[in-house]
């Protein structure tokens, strides 16, 4: 029976990738940037997101707040930046470590301490701030959202039916 619900669980899991890429291709061309190639890249990495948060609703909720504080202190980053930009080299280095300093004190706040979550926003905000032509502030943050919460909900799904099909196989 194990074999049986591992190979569930897999296909499941499958199905559940499968259609994260048609989702993404039906609605990449309603983004305000990106519509060619599209951000299952970041569906993909916050469904992970979803796993190392828990993998249950309150960690998914966490992991949804972790988000919105990691892209808000990107744009923080990029401001804060601009602060030092006689000091071309440093004007960066130095606004990372103020954000960061702060961010991690996050962690002694609780729903708003997962800080491994802010930094993988943090991550995905940078690559399309960097990478997405005509990238904005508002419409990066906007289709990071969208798509690290169908990436979330995912998870929650995969979790949620892997637990149901191991029930009705166990019956």
């Amino acid at each position: 029976m194990k074999n049986l619900s591992f190979a569930v669980g897999a296909a499941w899991t499958a199905l559940l990738a499968f259609i994260i890429v048609c989702i993404d291709q039906l609605i990449k061309v309603y983004m305000p940037i990106g519509s060619v190639n599209g951000f299952t890249y970041i569906a993909f990495v916050a469904w992970a997101v979803y796993f190392f948060s828990g993998c249950t609703l309150n960690g998914g909720i966490r992991a949804l707040i972790g988000y919105v504080i990691g892209i808000t202190f990107s744009i923080g980053i990029i401001l804060i930046a601009g602060l030092f930009a006689s000091l071309p080299f440093w004007s960066v280095p130095i606004a990372v470590f103020i954000v960061v300093f702060v961010v991690l004190y996050l962690e002694k706040v609780p729903w708003v301490d997962l800080i491994p979550a802010m930094f993988v926003a943090s991550g995905c905000y940078f690559g399309i701030m960097t990478y997405v032509p005509d990238a904005t502030f508002c419409t990066a943050a906007c289709v990071e959202l969208i798509y690290g919460f169908i990436g979330l909900l995912f998870g929650w799904i995969t979790i949620t039916g892997k637990a149901y099909f191991a029930k009705l196989i166990e019956k």
